[in-house]
């Protein structure tokens, strides 16, 4: 059997959007399920939409994900180079190949000309179409003699190279496999002459992925299926080559939450989520900087156009990698559901590590210009972990450990707050100035055996010590606060709230 060999193309002309990203992981889930390789290459033939920083951005979502390419342009390998921009004396020869085995022509039309035929052609409801119907009356190497066209190269004429497509009296019904859709028919007939080459002397998309695919023994075309009207084109040229083409999959869109028309950017500044994996710009946001985890996302885009079957959803990068196949991707679009995708978020958050989360805990301590705390950030994780979704949500969750409380919740007050309560708080806080510890255990049996000796109603105390502390009703269990804030900081907070309150 052929060895696999799959490779992601994306151009660097922008942020990579996550349904690039989905297909990047389809591609490395099948080339690590059978033992093979995953090749980044970056497709830069088209310099004007070529964006600065587009190829770091998409190498360091690649990296965060655990994407990791077997072969790339910074890794190198026996295949390279691995961008295309530096492949052009390949692609030029090749085009060199299909035009002496008159495969392909040399084609002077200028802009202004083919525009004109274009327009004579709606005006009488008709398409203007490049192809073997009319190519022997139009300006080229094929309807021109060799001498015209040897004057045209002499005075440095401008012109492109297409792809001869069809011919007549060749069979029309060209009959192709894709792995996802099953037999695909298309009239070859209808196919237009493709430019190979642009009059910049730059190949296009379709003789540089063909030939890049071809050399770098690519065994599986793994690609969004905006590109299934171009796979009998790219079959044809494979058969010009006289070579074998690969096995193509096309996988479905990622559709808009609405379910309707492929997810944009748009429904994302429209919705509040991300569709960039990656920050890209101060306004844009990604799922990294949103609080996502790389495991999170990983699993909820693997079962966004695919599924192993089953009522199982969490799965690990290396369970995917197992279970994964070409047959089980789906047909239609895969509907993004933000309220989905940050579930499976929830679920990763809160089995993570306990590192991960107070490695972020961390960093907004930082950003808050909090320097020092007595407070255990480990502690509080383990307290506020099973509460968080998102991981902004940890100081959400746990702002008041470390910023004691300079105003207090209007409507817990209101309904919370008594006459005696100021009292009640003053014995707490000499139960809790004379405990012989601040474990949470003890200072519950102290509190509550204080209540009862003293026939005061457990809600009268619980729900005004929370307020002293938190500055409202929420949280988790207030003696595990305690404990964790610490005599001194309790003692302080206690005394603000009764002076205060």
């Amino acid at each position: 059997m052929k060895s696999v060999r799959v490779r992601f193309a994306p151009s660097p002309t922008g942020p990579l959007h996550i349904g690039g990203v989905r297909t990047a992981l389809y591609n490395y889930l099948y080339a690590k399920k059978h033992k093979g390789a995953f090749v980044l290459r970056v497709e830069d033939t088209d310099q004007n939409r070529f964006v600065p920083g587009a190829e770091d951005y998409i190498s360091q979502t690649l990296a965060w994900l655990g994407i990791t390419p077997d072969e790339s342009p910074e890794k190198g390998g026996a295949f390279g180079p691995y961008r295309q921009s530096a492949r052009k004396a390949e692609y030029l020869a090749h085009a060199k190949r299909l035009i002496d085995n008159k495969k392909a022509y040399l084609a002077f039309d200028t802009p202004e000309e083919l525009e004109a035929l274009r327009k004579e052609a709606e005006e009488v409801g008709e398409r203007f179409v490049y192809n073997w119907q009319n190519r022997e009356s139009l300006k080229n190497s094929i309807s021109l003699s060799e001498r015209d066209v040897a004057d045209l190269l002499k005075n440095n004429s401008p012109y492109v190279v297409r792809f001869a497509s069809y011919s007549k009296g060749s069979d029309k019904t060209l009959s192709m496999t894709d792995s996802v859709r099953g037999d695909v028919a298309v009239d070859a007939s209808l196919i237009d002459d493709k430019i190979l080459v642009k009059q910049d002397g730059m190949p296009t998309y379709h003789l540089a992925n063909v030939v890049d695919d071809h050399l770098m023994e690519i065994s599986h075309v793994i690609r969004g299926e905006e590109w299934l009207p171009s796979m009998a084109l790219h079959v044809l040229l494979y058969h010009a080559f006289g070579w074998s083409p690969p096995t193509f999959a096309h996988v479905p869109l990622i559709l808009k939450p609405t379910g309707k028309g492929k997810l944009s950017k748009r429904d994302g500044d429209k919705f509040g989520f991300p569709v960039f994996p990656l920050r890209w710009d101060d306004q844009t946001p990604g799922f990294r900087e949103s609080g996502y985890l790389p495991d999170a996302l990983v699993n909820y885009l693997a079962l966004l156009g695919w599924n192993p079957g089953g009522e199982r959803e969490l799965y690990s990068t290396q369970e995917l990698i197992t279970l994964f196949s070409l047959e089980n991707i789906n047909k239609g679009g895969g509907r993004f559901d933000p309220e989905r995708c940050k579930w499976f978020n929830q679920q990763y958050v809160q089995q993570a590590d306990s590192a991960i989360i107070e490695h972020a805990l961390k960093g907004f301590l930082r950003e808050k210009g909090i320097e020092k705390t007595t407070v255990d950030t480990y502690r509080v994780v383990a307290l506020v972990q099973d509460r968080l979704t998102l991981l902004p949500d940890v100081w959400d969750e746990a702002d008041f450990f470390f910023v004691a409380p300079s105003n207090y919740d209007e409507k817990a007050v209101r309904k919370q707050w008594k006459d005696e309560t100021p009292t009640i708080l003053a014995a707490v806080k000499t139960l809790i100035t004379t405990a012989p510890n601040m474990e949470a255990e003890t200072l519950s049996e102290l509190i509550k055996g204080w209540a009862a000796e003293n026939e005061v109603r457990l809600g009268m105390v619980m729900a005004p010590l929370r307020i002293a502390l938190v500055g409202a009703l929420r949280g988790p269990d207030v003696f595990a606060i305690c404990s964790v804030l610490g005599k001194e900081n309790c003692i302080k907070r206690l005394d603000a709230a009764i002076a205060t309150v």
